[in-house]
């Protein structure tokens, strides 16, 4: 896992601008803390940050090998979990190997067998690999978004990275933010191959970009297609264990210490056992972790999407499968303190208004990796199977994205923002509009419809659009700390074949996550097996609350930039609001508030509403 940035130039000699690639490499310093490297030649720049995960010492990048034709060279972020089985293929057509590493494995897989490569790969990767043969740049996502990609075209090429922060470091790319960029902003409905950032694009998941002389071409080298399922309900709940037990056997490798994330709840509880039977066999014990805030049970408030508390349940499956578990304990102080707020938007380059989640998360990231450095996280496990309540009730009809309709509503930010603002960014419309596009590529068989038709374009928009949120809030937060986590549900072989099982046979039980559910319930503690869905834990400790209050409050008393996009007096009236009766909408206010003035003051980016 890694940082990778370049930049392409068919104009300039690039040679004579190594201090402005290592000013890009430098931002992703966080993503790769073990060490730095850079190759640049008159028409291609790369830079990297190394997280060292596999072959420690033999991974270094970038890599390059020399051809009779010449240089091929790579900068690559990720994991390839079939690298084994690829190194033995390549080394039968002939490929020598002077390294342990996945890294050298995917760059000769490109020498055999060019963009073709795409299709052989298994795992999570972002790469980008500069073809002096031919001059071409090519740059490649894995299938489902897990690692991030960005570029930025120029007047003669192109600028890229994993993260904006490199792309911006760049003088050719402005940091400015256009009204588009601020409609994604504040919607909840990431929109594929979208950056804030105006001339900036995210390549989407499963795509492959080249640039050449002639300019840019991206296209898809995967996607989600129907496909006729004909396994029975036996055969079905079989295929999904199986799959899963390959998949957390692949994704054990490292030769660094690895552990998983906990919550208590049906998917970590199922990826954690079957991650210690696997552990098991070999002697060793998995570890496990999990968060919690002082006097949670006594402070919470259930809501649908998160109706109880982990601890009982985290503990239940810890002493289950005999876990090296440790819960990190975050209070209202940790949480509430601004330099973690800044180092949360840091590293998501987002003013999300997510507040203590994003806080938390970044804190239990950070606690992990002093001990760790690969966890494995049971993220996306909802999108796959059909977790949340909203697949199961009239939510799922609304039309619009049946998160929206669940209660993840843009009510807080139509409230904080100005009437101005509102008006110029429009976002019913803009999420309307997305929303019809995001149906119209839908794949359905012939003939369905009524509620089949539904939920499978219920599962599609889940697993192109939220996903991609959850997806990049994961791995910014935990690559900002330089811990690699692992999310086996979106292996997409386990992806594809659930998509096409249908729903009666994912809900065959009347329950969510049926098949998850009887392909795992031999190895949970009954509590678990049978715990409704409950989301990543807020904190209710009141001295947070009224911490981020105060701060609040010296944020109008300073009268910062950001209150210039905002309705101050809904914003006064959240922070008059007595402790024991502040709405959850008027929290996300304080939250959204906070988080979009620290925002502005680390990126300081240029705002234009015209």
């Amino acid at each position: 896992m890694c940082g990778i940035t370049g930049w392409v130039s068919y104009r300039r000699d690039l040679t004579s601008h190594r201090q402005v690639l290592d000013a890009m490499t430098e931002t992703m310093a966080c993503r790769g803390p073990d060490a730095a490297g850079a190759w640049v030649t008159g028409r291609a720049a790369l830079g990297h940050r190394r997280l060292a995960v596999i072959d420690l010492p033999g991974g270094a990048q970038p890599m390059t090998v020399d051809t009779a034709d010449g240089p091929v060279s790579m900068v690559y972020s990720g994991e390839a979990y079939n690298f084994t089985e690829l190194r033995d293929e390549l080394r039968r057509r002939g490929h020598g190997f002077t390294t342990d590493s996945d890294t050298e494995v995917v760059l000769r897989g490109y020498l055999e067998w060019g963009e073709s490569l795409t299709e052989k790969l298994n795992g999570m990767y972002a790469f980008a690999i500069w073809d002096s043969r031919t001059e071409k740049l090519v740059m490649v996502r894995d299938r489902m978004g897990i690692k991030p990609f960005y570029y930025y075209e120029t007047d003669d090429g192109v600028l890229f990275g994993s993260e904006p922060k490199a792309i911006l470091a760049n003088p050719l790319a402005a940091p400015e933010v256009g009204l588009d960029g601020l409609r994604e902003i504040f919607s909840f409905a990431k929109t594929p191959g979208h950056a804030i950032w105006k001339g900036m694009k995210e390549l989407r998941p499963g795509h492959i970009a080249v640039v050449d002389r002639n300019g840019l071409r991206e296209q898809a080298y995967w996607r989600l297609e129907v496909s006729e399922h004909t396994d029975d309900q036996d055969a079905t709940v079989a295929h999904v264990r199986e799959l899963l037990e390959d998949i957390i056997a692949r994704q054990l490798v490292a030769d660094v210490p690895r552990c998983t994330l906990l919550s208590g709840g049906l998917d970590s509880s199922a990826m954690t056992s079957l991650a210690a039977r696997k552990l098991g066999e070999h002697g060793e014990t998995v570890r496990s972790f999990a968060v919690d805030f002082p006097g949670q049970a006594e402070n919470f408030r259930a809501i649908d999407v998160a109706p109880s508390v982990d601890t009982p349940y985290v503990h239940a499956v810890a002493e289950h499968v005999k876990c090296d578990h440790r819960d990190i304990m975050l209070d209202g102080s940790a949480l509430s303190d601004p330099a973690v707020r800044q180092a949360a938007i840091a590293a998501r380059d987002l003013p999300t208004g997510l507040g203590d989640r994003d806080n938390s998360l970044y804190l239990l990231f950070k606690a992990v990796r002093e001990q760790s450095t690969v966890a494995l996280s049971g993220e996306s496990a909802d999108e796959v199977f059909g977790g949340y309540p909203w697949f199961h009730d009239e939510r799922r009809e609304a039309d619009t994205f049946p998160w929206l309709a669940g209660g993840l509503t843009l009510g807080d930010t139509k409230s904080l923002l100005s009437q101005d603002l509102t008006d110029k960014l429009d976002l019913d419309t803009y999420l309307r509009d997305h929303y019809l596009s995001a149906l119209d590529e839908v794949p359905l068989k012939d003939g369905e419809t009524g509620l089949e038709k539904r939920m499978r374009q219920v599962c599609y928009l889940h697993l192109t659009r939220m996903v991609n949120t959850l997806l990049d809030r994961k791995d910014r937060m935990s690559m900002a700390v330089g811990l690699e986590v692992r999310v086996p549900f979106c292996d997409h072989r386990l992806v594809s074949y659930v998509f096409n099982t249908p729903w009666s046979l994912k809900t065959f039980d009347g329950r969510e996550k049926s098949i998850l559910r009887e392909a795992t319930r031999d190895v949970l503690p009954e509590s678990v097996a049978n715990r409704k869905k409950s989301g990543y834990p807020g904190s209710f400790d009141p001295a947070y609350l009224s911490a981020i209050k105060q701060q609040a409050g010296d944020l109008i008393t300073s009268g910062h930039q950001a209150l210039e996009l905002c309705r101050v007096e809904t914003l006064k009236e959240a922070i008059a609001a007595p402790a024991e009766d502040i709405t959850t909408q008027q929290r996300a206010t304080i939250e959204r508030a906070l988080d979009l003035a620290t925002w502005m003051d680390l990126r300081k980016p240029t705002i234009t509403l015209d």
